[in-house]
């Protein structure tokens, strides 16, 4: 079948994406669905910095590229082998399909499934195939097995998840990775309990999310760090108890007096080396940084080893949130149904496909923080 997608061509292309159109949006050929996948009509799909890393070339990845891995939609066709699921079935998109077989998923670690990344990073299904094609029959590479920048995709079945149909797609697709990434990393990652403090460096969708989750989780002090004073209003309304410009004079200072020595979790959301140090350093003693934040491969950073060690801290890396899919999706949906993850807050604009290159300068900008495409 033909769709409408929006391809990115080339990496690196010069901003304001407005001018110069780094996605263009072509109609492709869409294969039908081969062994355990399925066919799924987009009807929202979110603008996340993961997308905008790869069209200013921050990770490199194979191109052409039909962009897109936050999405919602509703289940079209079932390929061979798919019988847990119907057509009608609403889903959202998991950037990571867990094969349910390698080392980490045997350790309920899906989010770091082998093939998974493998085939994440070759553009490809799980299954190593490619269901996107141009009119000339040249492949078109997906992007992190969902390419949910398009009026469909066909995705492995372990990259969807059912969800309850009447939640609306544009803050369901938002679950697909702003909430799982930036929830999970409070409540798996971390382990957050009631009592802690918590810091966020970093208030993006992600970010934002992380603040939410810690609310939820009962932190007794929830401390937002970033350099956008809206963002910062929003933080307090969804529940921060303090609030820092990270370009404040004696910043760390500031935040550890107002936490009596420190975080007992800091979690950097920025994906920049001098946030992950910031909230290094505003950790307390014995306490706990995550980084969930994806810099480009070349950035590094110099840890203080006696300090780690005679302070007993903890560095954890957290993907996607730590999370099991299939059990934190459903849990984190219904939590926002109670009104404990008001996630609908993290929305502030709402495009059509032929907007998007301006979207990702929004994002850039900071000027967002969750577009999302609606179909």
């Amino acid at each position: 079948m033909r769709i409408r997608a929006a391809v990115l061509n080339a990496m690196g292309a010069a901003r304001p994406y407005a001018t110069s159109k780094p996605l263009t949006i072509e109609e492709i050929e869409l294969e039908p669905p081969g062994q355990g996948e399925v066919l799924v009509r987009m009807a929202a799909a979110g603008l996340c910095h993961s997308d905008l890393s790869v069209i200013n070339g921050d990770r490199p990845r194979p191109t052409p590229m039909a962009l897109g891995h936050e999405a919602a939609g509703v289940v079209e066709e079932l390929g061979p082998g798919v019988e847990d699921l119907k057509k009608g079935d609403h889903v959202v998109l998991v950037f990571v399909p867990s094969c349910g077989h390698c080392n980490p998923c045997a350790e309920g670690r899906p989010a770091l499934c082998e093939p998974g990344a493998a085939a994440n990073t070759a553009g490809t299904l799980l299954s190593g195939a490619r269901r996107l094609f141009r009119r000339d029959g040249k492949p078109v590479y997906h992007h992190m097995g969902c390419s949910a920048f398009a009026e469909y995709a066909v995705v492995s079945r372990h990259s969807a998840v059912k969800v309850d149909p009447t939640l609306p797609f544009e803050e369901a697709a938002l679950f697909g990775c702003a909430v799982l990434t930036g929830v999970g990393a409070v409540v798996n990652t971390g382990q957050v309990r009631a009592g802690s403090s918590v810091a966020v460096v970093g208030l993006g969708g992600v970010g934002l999310a992380s603040i939410l989750g810690a609310v939820a989780a009962g932190a007794r002090s929830v401390v937002a760090i970033d350099v956008s004073d809206d963002k910062l209003k929003l933080a307090k309304e969804l529940g921060a108890t303090h609030t820092f410009n990270a370009t404040e004079a004696d910043l760390i200072e500031k935040v550890k007096a107002a936490t009596k020595g420190g975080v007992d979790f800091s979690i950097e959301m920025a994906g920049a080396t001098r946030a992950f140090e910031t909230a290094y350093r505003i950790t307390r003693r014995g306490g706990t940084t995550i980084t969930a934040g994806l810099p480009p491969p070349s950035a590094t950073w110099a840890m203080p080893s006696t300090n780690l060690v005679a302070e007993e801290r903890t560095i954890k890396g957290s993907y996607i949130g730590t999370c099991v899919p299939s059990r934190d999706l459903p849990r984190y949906i219904e939590l926002y149904q109670q009104g404990k993850l008001p996630v609908n807050r993290l929305m502030t604009h709402k495009l059509k496909l032929s907007e998007i290159n301006e979207g990702f300068d929004r994002l850039h900008e900071g000027k967002a923080v969750r577009q999302v495409v609606t179909f």
